[in-house]
């Protein structure tokens, strides 16, 4: 029988792609006045998804275009955390990021289906989209749901969570929860995330300027430097060996360009890092530059080595500045749930180096039994025909904000699609029908009377 969630379909296409022509990355420049605290366009989208909402007789309220929400029942609160906010586009595009381009295009990626190509097409805009229809599907059959069904929907969840310190301040987040913002089956644990800025100095530095990355939570694909003479005449007999990057060398400027390739801080593995194979260079005949590279890449104090149930440690640098003579690098690690950070900052402390802490958020960790996470299994695996179980990521959602909270799709391991934070991001059509019929069954089957939050377990911070 075909699903309920079959006649929005070509509605969810169409605010999808609506939707994707915001250029929601974070400008601060424009924010500064205070009305627009990540620029006026990541406004824009947010009043475009309340609007939609209103139109479809909901609830909404927009907390000073930090946050927003639409609000759906009565009983106790149930969070649907998703974000509007993306990453920079960044280079490399078959297609224009915010174009919601529509095609059967199957060359680079060798996933069939008609598709959607976009900034944010995974990350995160047509889940919410997905989850408003789920709602709105709801509410047109006559649904009474037993739950406040709260859709928040974030404005910078990929730098900083500044609109969830907004939304605690000017309203109530609900207990429990989960994001359309991870993997499928459930995601009951997330590996904590340290941020810090280490500081190298480089005594007779083979160049004079230095400058790669745009977010650390992006793999670099774009490292530059201004070499000496000198620096740059070793590059005529250099092999370089880091898959996936490639050197761009300007005789006249002496500028040396390294492109890669970007992927998610958490899964540095997707991607091919610029400054990895720029470090390695310079490495190869300058002493300081070998120290960086060995410490952040080759992983000289094994820190990679720590692992647990939820995964081994990651380490993406992917910021690089050169200024006063100290190379400046900003690391995103992603490390074991049950890991304390003071084992971390216990081995950079043996580095007698300096480095900052740019941001910390605790590791998150829920009971796989617990009611709200078997309940989504059952629901993924119903749908799916798969006998999948609950599973950890390196990454960090917005299920941290919440007492129990979790990760719920909309990714699906080992399909070829999860293109978060790489360029040609893209979305299916068919990924977009599973989708909407398992949101529209979990909110469905956490609204019923019937549902208890039998096994919850205090979130370990």
């Amino acid at each position: 029988m075909a699903h309920i969630m079959q006649n929005y379909f070509d509605d969810i296409v169409r605010s999808t792609v609506d939707i994707l022509k915001f250029d929601s990355s974070l400008k601060m420049a424009e924010g500064e006045n205070g009305e627009y605290p990540f620029g006026k366009e990541t406004a824009d989208c947010l009043q475009f998804f309340l609007s939609l909402a209103e139109s479809f007789g909901f609830e909404t309220h927009n907390y000073d275009n930090y946050i927003g929400e639409v609000v759906y029942g009565n009983g106790e609160d149930f969070a649907v955390l998703a974000h509007l906010d993306v990453v920079p586009a960044g280079s490399g595009w078959k297609y224009p990021p915010f174009g919601g381009v529509i095609n059967d295009d199957i060359s680079d990626t060798g996933v069939e289906g008609r598709k959607i190509w976009g900034r944010g097409t995974l990350d995160d805009k047509t889940p919410a989209i997905v989850c408003l229809y789920a709602l709105k599907a709801l509410k047109d059959e006559g649904f009474i749901p037993h739950r406040k069904i709260k859709l928040i929907v974030g404005c910078n969840e990929e730098c900083g969570w500044a609109c969830i310190d907004h939304y605690n301040q000017v309203a109530k987040m609900p207990r429990e929860g989960f994001t359309p913002d991870a993997d499928f089956p459930v995601i009951y644990a997330e590996k904590g995330i340290y941020h810090f800025t280490l500081s190298i100095p480089v005594n007779d530095a083979p160049f004079s300027a230095l400058k790669a990355g745009e977010r650390v939570n992006m793999v670099c694909d774009l490292a530059e430097t201004l070499l000496t003479k000198q620096a740059g005449a070793k590059l005529v007999d250099y092999e370089n060996p880091v898959n996936g990057t490639s050197f761009s060398y300007d005789n006249t400027t002496n500028i040396l360009r390294v492109r890669g390739k970007s992927a998610h801080g958490s899964t540095p593995h997707r991607g091919a890092n610029a400054l990895e194979a720029l470090l390695l260079f310079l490495g190869s005949f300058h002493d300081d530059c070998k120290k960086a590279y060995d410490i952040l890449f080759a992983d000289a104090l094994g820190l990679k080595q720590l692992q647990d149930e939820t995964g081994a440690l990651t380490m993406s640098p992917n910021i690089a500045s050169f200024s006063g003579g100290v190379l400046k690098i900003s690391t995103d690690i992603r490390f074991p749930a049950t890991l304390d950070l003071k084992v971390i900052t216990d081995k950079l402390d043996t580095l007698g180096l300096v480095y900052e802490t740019d941001s910390y958020k605790a590791p998150l960790y829920n009971d796989p039994n617990g009611a709200l996470i078997s309940t989504l299994t059952n629901i993924y695996n119903a749908a799916t025909g798969k006998n999948e179980t609950p599973c950890a990521i390196g990454g960090g959602t917005y299920a941290r904000a919440l007492e129990c909270g979790c990760g719920f799709g909309p990714y699906i391991p080992n399909t070829g699609d999860d293109v978060a934070h790489q360029p040609n991001e893209f979305i299916t059509f068919d990924r977009i029908k599973l989708l909407s019929e398992i949101y529209y069954n979990a909110i469905k089957e956490i609204s019923k009377p019937k549902y208890t939050r039998i096994g919850w377990v205090k979130v370990k911070r």
